[in-house]
């Protein structure tokens, strides 16, 4: 939108004008970061929206909104402060609409002009003053698209999901080889917040050593002694089978080491539906949660595999608060050719979800990644559909797909990814070593979560 200045000569005494402006969360940690004020009074509380709209915003933002009214509309560009008084009579809260308003007060040689200005909330003056600025004397016009977008790093589902887990009875977790820092701690963490109750499998001696490392406290937590990780692994699972827990999560141990155990025919914890892993994603500017499958167990899964990864996927979706989650089937393009078998697959995949053979969600593909996530791309590309621009889900062609884009998500994008094994009799935490702490706990609150759904068979039929 571009706007047009008033110069010296046109501006006459009386003149006034007005925005409006509704302050957010976001407002207040951009100015955090600008002004290094980090008074906790300010910073809202990431992911609680009730106990945010106690925090006041500072002073002089509310005192800083004037200069968006002189320097953008009255005068407007070319503008330049020579002085701001302010006297503050009240507080904003976050979720508030301000209303910020000039008039000019008189005019002075040397293009000089002063206003009154204020900021009120409906009706109520918050903040009041005199400013006096060089008024422009040349006519220019000012587009407002000039400043770059800024993305402010939040992971606030991550924070709404471990909040919601925490809500429930803790469920009993087999770890399977915690012995180092972050795998202990992750698990600990989960405790302390009252997620799961942690059974510890495996070398004592390291466990200790770990819990040295990473600070955390072993009293009144049980260790199950295993002088290996493939012994480790066989324990866990055994515990598991003897229903002496509900869990299994990955510890210090190759991933491999794990599954082996679970897979197995006799003593393993194969279900009805083949496994596959799910990453939940807490992707800074998106307004939901992000699942992404298969990115870390089915290398190049057939159009059957993907069936079974599509409804375990769906079912997490709805395990984790989703009403009818919308799935995209991922290609390279959003249009199907036996040249590209992944769209074959895509579409037969929507197809069958249209005749209920997958279940809970709405199924659509091919949908390349640009129009799965964005709806002007959807719309660019002519593209009508329920799943198109808003997908909740992505199910991708192959795990080198998977892998990479999950990958991207979090070291370009900055996401969050918690990572879950499902198909299994128990759902499976499966973490990585570069996983932070938060991450950790969000997969473990989406696991409780499932198994909890699960428990309960609101959502779905045994696995």
């Amino acid at each position: 939108m571009m706007h047009e200045n008033k110069t010296y000569d046109e501006i006459k005494v009386g003149d006034e004008a007005s925005i409006k402006r509704v302050l957010t969360a976001n407002d207040l940690y951009i100015f955090a970061h600008a002004s290094g004020n980090l008074n906790p009074l300010h910073l809202p509380k990431n992911g609680d929206e009730a106990a945010s709209q106690e925090i006041v915003a500072p002073s002089m933002w509310v005192g800083a909104l004037i200069s968006s009214v002189l320097g953008n509309v009255l005068p407007g560009a070319g503008t330049l402060y020579k002085s701001q008084s302010l006297k503050f009579l009240d507080r904003a809260h976050v979720g508030e609409q301000l209303t910020v308003k000039v008039r000019v007060r008189a005019k002075l040689p040397g293009n000089v002009v002063t206003f009154d200005t204020s900021v009120s909330r409906n009706g109520e003056t918050l903040a009041e003053g005199i400013a006096e600025v060089l008024a422009p004397v040349r006519k220019v016009q000012l587009n407002d698209d000039l400043a770059p977008n800024v993305l402010v790093e939040l992971h606030q589902h991550f924070d709404r999901l471990i909040e919601k887990a925490r809500r429930m009875k803790p469920l009993r977790t087999a770890v399977v080889a915690p012995e180092e820092a972050h795998a202990l701690a992750g698990a600990i963490m989960a405790a302390e917040l009252g997620i799961i109750e942690p059974i510890l499998v495996g070398d004592r001696r390291r466990i200790e050593e770990a819990a040295e490392a990473s600070g955390c406290k072993l009293s009144g937590y049980e260790i199950v002694e295993a002088s290996s990780a493939h012994e480790a692994a066989a324990k866990s699972v055994a515990l598991i089978n003897a229903g002496d827990a509900d869990l299994l999560m990955k510890g210090h141990l190759h991933t491999d080491e794990l599954l082996h155990e679970v897979v197995k025919k006799d003593g393993g914890l194969r279900g009805d539906r083949r496994l596959s892993h799910v990453f939940v994603m807490d992707v800074p500017g998106l307004e939901h949660l992000l699942l992404i499958s298969d990115a870390a167990i089915n290398i190049a899964p057939t159009l059957e595999e993907k069936v079974d990864i599509t409804q375990n996927a769906i079912d997490l979706a709805l395990a984790l608060g989703m009403i009818k989650p919308r799935v995209g089937v991922l290609s390279a393009i959003e249009t199907v050719t036996p040249k590209i078998p992944s769209t074959l697959d895509a579409a037969i995949l929507s197809k069958m979800a249209e005749r209920g053979q997958i279940r809970g969600g709405v199924v659509d593909g091919p949908l390349a990644m640009d129009n799965a996530i964005d709806m002007e791309a959807a719309k660019t590309k002519g593209i009508t559909s329920l799943v198109a621009g808003q997908a909740d889900i992505l199910i991708v062609p192959n795990i080198e797909a998977g892998n990479m884009l999950a990958k991207e998500l979090s070291f370009i994008a900055h996401a969050d990814a918690a990572g879950i094994v499902l198909g299994a009799r128990v759902p499976i935490v499966l973490t990585s070593r570069a996983d932070s702490l938060r991450a950790r706990m969000a997969s473990c609150a989406a696991a409780a979560l499932y198994a909890d759904s699960r428990r309960r068979h609101t959502h779905m039929p045994e696995a």
